[in-house]
């Protein structure tokens, strides 16, 4: 028996992608969260902006991919996120649409992710990171807090389609 951990490559993003991460968000939170519409047009907006306005010398989008996939109907994708300069604070990045397909969670995609987000932001010189969660996203939030995050506020909102707790989270670089 072969108990080799299967491993994965972090790769900037094709325009291709974008479409994956999207109907990948859309699904899986609908799947698992049962959240509505409304999470979807968020990612949708997010991920358009993010095509259609990034500058690849200070924003990245990462996705992890597959090394030992051996299933050609399955997408070699297993996980992205995001880094966005924030428009009036040039200062400050923020980390965006965290994803981690449920085959790859605890194999360290989301962690190899998140630390691909705040590495780029010191190469990039951003002063601060910030994001915004959900607390009942409770591997992201213990994710964040690992690679030094703080929570700064929360707040309940009904965007979702059902009442969450969304949180603010910054780490000062």
């Amino acid at each position: 028996m072969d108990s080799k951990q299967p491993t994965f490559t972090l790769r900037t993003h094709t325009p291709s992608d974008i479409p994956w991460i999207t109907a990948r968000h859309g699904a899986l939170y609908a799947e698992e969260r049962n959240w509505g519409q409304g999470f979807s047009t968020l990612v949708d907006q997010i991920a358009t902006d993010f095509q259609t306005h990034h500058d690849p010398a200070t924003e990245r989008c990462w996705i992890a991919e597959d090394d030992d996939s051996s299933d050609e109907h399955e997408s070699r994708n297993l996980g992205c996120i995001m880094l966005v300069r924030e428009p009036d604070q040039p200062s400050s990045a923020k980390l965006r649409l965290l994803l981690v397909e449920p085959r790859a969670r605890g194999r360290g995609v989301g962690k190899a992710l998140v630390r691909a987000c705040v590495d780029f932001a010191r190469e990039m010189g951003y002063a601060r990171v910030v994001l915004w969660t959900q607390r009942v996203l409770e591997s992201a939030r213990k994710l964040y807090a690992a690679e030094g995050f703080s929570l700064v506020r929360e707040e309940e909102h009904e965007g979702f389609g059902e009442k969450v707790l969304g949180e603010e989270w910054v780490l000062v670089l």
